[in-house]
């Protein structure tokens, strides 16, 4: 039935339908803002949603009249004025609808704006003077993308555009929250990200012939974004999560951040000392998460598969030990009120951008020499080694470095070198908070570290 319906209805009943949602969520807003109707109700805005997608479409049928047209700029200069000549004689009837859109709705704003400026009482928030102005732009818009742009694109519009209106709480208090240090930061990593990995060559690294300039960026990029993601949902979104949350977001950037503040703070809080065991190792296990996560993002799918039985079966195991531990916390001591302060490390620090980056390149290094020299079994103790540092270098130059070992022996190692960092956190937990409650965490791993070196046919 839906294939016998004309491309141009359905594109024309989605551009009206995604209009009138719009106007429901702009709706729903004011009156979550005790605000009047005003201008841009729903009507109003599935009407400019559908005379865009006329006036848009109207200038392509008129385009297509006749004999094609071929553009070409001039020779002697003058693009610019000849681009926008093109663009006026194609797009004519939606660029005048624009023009008389944006005129009504300048007349429409001013008064609100000047009254808003004028009361002593109410400060002007000349903000959410425009966002009426600014949907209904986005209505006007909705034609021409649904009409030239793939469904995908036209949904994320939509998403990003609702939730800028249902979140209005959340985005007033992560502003509130956001320090100008961190837009420096995350400045920094649009850089990185943005400009400098574009320009990374393709060509291998010197006696790395399997590592890339651009291989090395790339994990550099993967993890510092991924971390920071995690670092601001609990320090922005999130700060006064609980134990057993910091445990869960705490780890999707820094596994051991969590368990050395955990521990530390476990000698003197009884709220947090009765459940920090069970977040501490849901905040291991959520390495497990991050990794799977970062392999898969870097193009890693065989390593990724070959990682997903043992590392699954560390995930599930931790969540039984996590939630044996939680019941056992919860009924010694009531959970901690205060909030859990991972302190100001920040993921997205050029330095540590770059540290990871020498590391990553030192690994793969490494671990090319050693196996070129000494076989598998001198990687074997490397992967020991290694859980007593920062093994993500180590894990994701591994994998980078496909054709160095075998799929067989990377599996392996890297599993023993992240269960061997499971076991030192465990100790640093141990160690730092001198608790008894922290010992069932560093026998479950120390357990896993024994069945990870019999799966591998290492022991």
């Amino acid at each position: 039935m839906t294939d016998a319906l004309p491309p141009l209805l359905l594109q024309f009943a989605a551009t009206v339908l995604l209009s009138f949602v719009l106007g429901l969520e702009l709706h729903s807003y004011r009156r979550s803002q005790d605000e009047g109707i005003g201008f841009g109700t729903t009507r109003t805005l599935t009407l400019i949603g559908a005379i865009g997608f006329v006036l848009w479409l109207l200038d392509g049928v008129q385009a297509n009249v006749g004999a094609p047209q071929v553009f070409l700029p001039p020779a002697n200069g003058g693009m610019a004025a000849a681009v926008a000549s093109d663009l006026l004689g194609t797009r004519g009837l939606y660029l005048a609808g624009l023009a008389v859109l944006a005129v009504w709705l300048a007349v429409d704003l001013w008064p609100r704006v000047a009254r808003s400026t004028r009361a002593a009482s109410q400060p002007a928030d000349n903000g959410g003077a425009l966002l009426p102005s600014l949907i209904a732009l986005v209505a006007y818009a909705l034609g021409p993308l649904v009409l030239t742009q793939p469904d995908w694109f036209v949904a994320a519009v939509m998403v990003v555009t609702i939730l800028m209106l249902g979140e209005k709480p959340l985005i007033r208090r992560l502003s509130d929250a956001f320090p100008s240090a961190e837009g420096v930061t995350l400045a920094k990593f649009l850089i990185i990200a943005g400009l400098v990995l574009p320009l990374m060559p393709a060509s291998p690294l010197p006696g790395l012939p399997t590592l890339s300039y651009q291989k090395v960026w790339l994990a550099v990029v993967a993890i510092s974004g991924l971390s920071y993601l995690g670092y601001v949902a609990h320090r922005y979104i999130w700060p006064k999560a609980g134990t057993l949350v910091t445990g869960i977001i705490g780890g999707l950037y820094s596994s051991t951040a969590v368990t050395i503040v955990l521990g530390r703070e476990s000698r003197t809080d009884a709220g947090i000392a009765a459940q920090a065991p069970a977040a501490i190792v849901v905040a291991i296990m959520m390495m497990y998460v991050r990794l799977l996560v970062l392999i898969t993002l870097l193009g890693h799918l065989d390593a990724a598969r070959a990682l997903l039985l043992p590392f699954g079966t560390i995930v599930l195991g931790s969540g039984v030990v996590a939630f044996v531990l939680w019941r056992i916390g919860s009924r010694t001591a009531a959970q901690s009120a205060s909030a859990v302060q991972l302190g100001p490390h920040n993921p997205l620090a050029l330095p540590i951008a770059l540290l990871f980056a020498a590391l990553f390149i030192a690994f793969a290094a490494i671990t090319q020499f050693i196996t070129t020299h000494y076989g598998a079994g001198a990687l074997k103790l490397l992967s020991l080694l290694v859980g007593f540092t920062d093994i993500n270098p180590f894990i994701l130059s591994l994998v980078a470095t496909h054709g160095v070992v075998s799929p067989s022996l990377m599996v392996s190692a890297i599993l023993v070198a992240s269960v061997t960092n499971n076991l030192v956190n465990a100790g640093y937990a141990l160690v730092l908070a001198r608790q008894r409650a922290m010992v069932p965490v560093a026998g479950w791993f120390a357990l896993c570290l024994v069945a990870a070196l019999f799966w591998t046919g290492w022991l």
